[in-house]
């Protein structure tokens, strides 16, 4: 046990120092480490931090965390170190990795309107840009106004159609990055525009404005009943609280009245 306590000290002398590089050892083992990455994690970094955060840095201090929380457990049961111990550490680690991804959950969860709302809006500020220019241009010239959730993912977009692909996977790409109300809908409704003549898509655009325009209502009617449910349920709340204060100054009153 006072060899495996003197090995972690070294190493973390080592790794403070960049003896040992550890973002190259993480590049390295990329390919591993990523087979724990849940689908959703990039889009739910970016829904919450933005399109400034670096996705994959965050994923490997939520990585290097876990790892350090394990050896940290197991330090302190060195003199009883035992199978259990080592699987109490693991499963510690565990649930330390699995903490960050059900906190950016959660947050998302308690945003999921707002979130949702935001692709059919800006599909609808694209629409003007199509009226003018071709799909893969207006989608460029969007970029800036674009909400910095989608940032990341128009980027990847735009890149690979400018790079010469121009089947749907790009699109559908995107909407599996983004996995928002009717998302996959919407990018084929996008893909289509930019198919066929000048009339057939005026004819395009004009279904494309209908069917953006039901989603943002559909949206809208639903963050207004999210809405109006919690304030039904915060109502509930205080009646039955308020019920059950009268209540208990009744019971008070009637144990003053009958110990006199």
């Amino acid at each position: 046990m006072e060899i495996l306590l003197v090995c972690a000290i070294i190493v973390f002398i080592l790794v403070y120092n960049k003896t040992i590089d550890k973002d190259k050892f993480f590049i390295d083992n990329e390919e591993f480490f990523n087979l724990l990455r849940e689908e959703d994690y990039n889009f739910l970094v970016y829904s919450k931090y933005g399109d400034d955060v670096d996705v994959n840095l965050l994923y490997r201090k939520r990585v290097t965390n876990s790892i350090v929380l394990s050896i940290a457990f197991l330090t302190m049961f060195l003199s009883s170190f035992s199978f259990i111990n080592l699987v109490l550490a693991l499963i510690l680690s565990f649930i330390s990795f699995k903490a960050t991804y059900f906190s950016l959950k959660s947050h998302y969860k308690k945003h999921i309107n707002d979130i949702d709302i935001m692709l059919p809006y800006y599909l609808k500020s694209l629409e003007i840009l199509i009226q003018h220019y071709t799909v893969p241009v207006a989608l460029g010239k969007s970029m800036d106004d674009a909400p910095d959730i989608f940032k990341p993912g128009l980027r990847t977009l735009v890149d690979r159609i400018n790079s010469g692909d121009s089947t749907i996977d790009p699109y559908m790409e995107f909407a599996n990055t983004y996995p928002v109300r009717d998302s996959i809908r919407m990018m084929r409704l996008l893909y289509r525009l930019g198919l066929g003549s000048q009339e057939k898509k005026q004819e395009r655009l004009m279904m494309f404005s209908r069917t953006i325009s039901s989603l943002q209502n559909k949206a809208r009617e639903k963050k207004y009943k999210a809405r109006l449910t919690h304030m039904e349920n915060q109502t509930m709340i205080m009646l039955i609280v308020s019920g059950i204060g009268v209540m208990l100054i009744m019971l008070i009153s009637m144990v003053s009245i009958l110990s006199m």
